[in-house]
């Protein structure tokens, strides 16, 4: 395969400085450099070993990278210049590597991003040095996932992948800021949070999951694996799922001899795999990524208030999943096939039509006022759900005791159904607008809201 002249990794060069210049050249740099070789001190042999074998493996997989393709540093890459008048830096989080911190770049538009640097009071680099007696040398050591990193991320190009937008190093800066890679920000995941949320949005979440595995099956470095696979390394970056740690993935499935090596273990099952000719474990790398999603998000997310006719595949999906009888193309295709019946409404039982039992008055809106509460609702003093039309909502607002009428609104989920909004109290109502209200008849007829002079439309029973 050949790539276009702009698609590679630059040949070797010795012009360091120049390549220190373009931010988005920062790997090949130091792998030019050979920044391991600029320690203070002499260090042990094991540990010299050590930061060899990981600048081997890091020569890999950017040569990997430049065979598939796949390296394309972005136009436009933040570096040292715009990291220089970063403001408003603050602790996100850290690690057993790395620290992560938020920050707004002025010279690079003025935009919140993300900061990860190594963690020099780290477990990583607190423990070689306790073994090595060498900090400079162990740092270096913890900063080879930062760069692991900076190269899939500027390999792998997918919605669910969070964007690299720069990466800067500097010796003359602070230990802690010679190696940072600037990304763009995201919110942590909260499991306890996401379970509150309507099933919609748990299934936008699974779906955009099992698209990103899918991708990373067939990825442009082949097969890859999420080692460290744990909601807390996806983040949310404008409402989409992003993968956010790539420094412990696996980008080549494990070798064997026979079937006897290919045992895929969690804590509470295992997987028989078998050896190929080539002596990898076929699909092991699909098979971790999918088992993981089962276990850490699927199970929890995607069976909770679903739609009950949905039900069954989704307990499909599961029971598949988690027998890892599916693999990412079949997984996909279970979730579309779930997407279409959710937003063409052929989910909705045919059952007699509720909607008779309204009428519907034009020309109202509401007071915006607390009203009774619903679960899982999208307005937290409220009752606001997903409906596919006005015959779903008629048969939501009769199955709520407190409902005595509700409104269509003009806002829409990500599926494109709108949010309909269900209230208790009649006397909220205000004649104006040109929205429909549906009122229950049995609520109508106890009150004067039919003797104003302003246009009433009764609904034809529908089957």
């Amino acid at each position: 395969m050949r790539c276009s002249p702009g698609s590679a990794l630059p040949a070797r060069s010795g012009a360091l400085l120049a390549l220190l210049a373009a931010p988005a050249l920062l790997v090949l740099a130091l792998l030019v450099s050979g920044p391991w070789r600029l320690l203070d001190s002499p260090m042990p042999p094991s540990l010299m070993r050590e930061l060899e074998q990981r600048e081997a493996d890091l020569r890999r997989l950017a040569a990997s990278a430049r065979a598939a393709c796949a390296f394309s540093p972005a136009a436009g890459a933040l570096g040292c210049a715009e990291l220089s008048g970063a403001t408003g830096v603050r602790l996100v989080g850290s690690g057993i590597t790395k620290l992560v911190q938020r920050a707004v770049l002025p010279r690079g538009g003025g935009h919140e991003v993300a900061l990860k640097s190594v963690h020099p009071a780290g477990r990583d680099v607190s423990l070689c040095a306790q073994r090595y007696a060498h900090p400079s040398g162990c740092y270096r050591l913890a900063a080879y996932k930062l760069l692991k990193e900076m190269v899939l991320l500027q390999s792998l190009e997918h919605p669910g992948v969070v964007k690299l937008r720069g990466q800067c190093y500097d010796p003359s800066l602070v230990p802690e800021m010679k190696v940072v890679t600037v990304l763009e920000l995201g919110v942590p995941l909260e499991m306890i949070q996401l379970l509150q949320t309507p099933w919609e949005e748990r299934f936008k979440l699974c779906l955009e999951l099992a698209e990103l595995l899918h991708y990373l099956a067939k990825s442009p470095l082949g097969s890859l694996a999420l080692l460290d696979f744990q909601p807390r390394q996806f983040v949310m970056v404008n409402g989409v799922l992003k993968v956010a740690d790539l420094d412990d993935v696996s980008t080549e499935e494990l070798s064997c001899e026979g079937h006897g090596d290919c045992t895929l273990e969690f804590p509470t099952k295992s997987f028989s795999l078998r050896c190929s000719a080539q002596g990898k474990c076929e699909g092991i790398n699909e098979k971790r990524n999918l088992f993981n999603a089962y276990r850490y998000f699927f199970t929890y997310l995607l069976p909770h208030t679903a739609p009950f006719v949905l039900q069954p595949i989704l307990k499909d999906i599961l029971n598949a999943t988690g027998d890892l009888r599916y693999g990412t193309n079949e997984t996909l295709r279970a979730f579309h096939r779930v997407l279409h019946l959710y937003k063409s409404g052929l989910y909705l039982q045919k059952k007699p039509s509720q909607l008779k039992d309204y009428i519907a008055l034009k020309g109202f809106h509401s007071r915006d006022t607390e009203d009774y509460k619903c679960w899982p609702s999208y307005r937290h003093l409220g009752c606001v759900l997903s409906v596919h039309n006005e015959e779903e909502a008629a048969a939501i607002c009769s199955s709520h005791p407190q409902c005595q009428h509700f409104f269509i609104t003009l806002q829409t989920t990500w599926t494109g159904r709108p949010l309909a909004l269900f209230r208790s109290n009649l006397t909220e109502l205000i004649p104006g607008g040109d929205r429909v209200v549906y009122v229950k008849r049995s609520a109508a007829s106890k009150t004067s809201l039919l003797q104003g002079d302003w246009e009433n439309t009764e609904l034809s029973d529908k089957e």
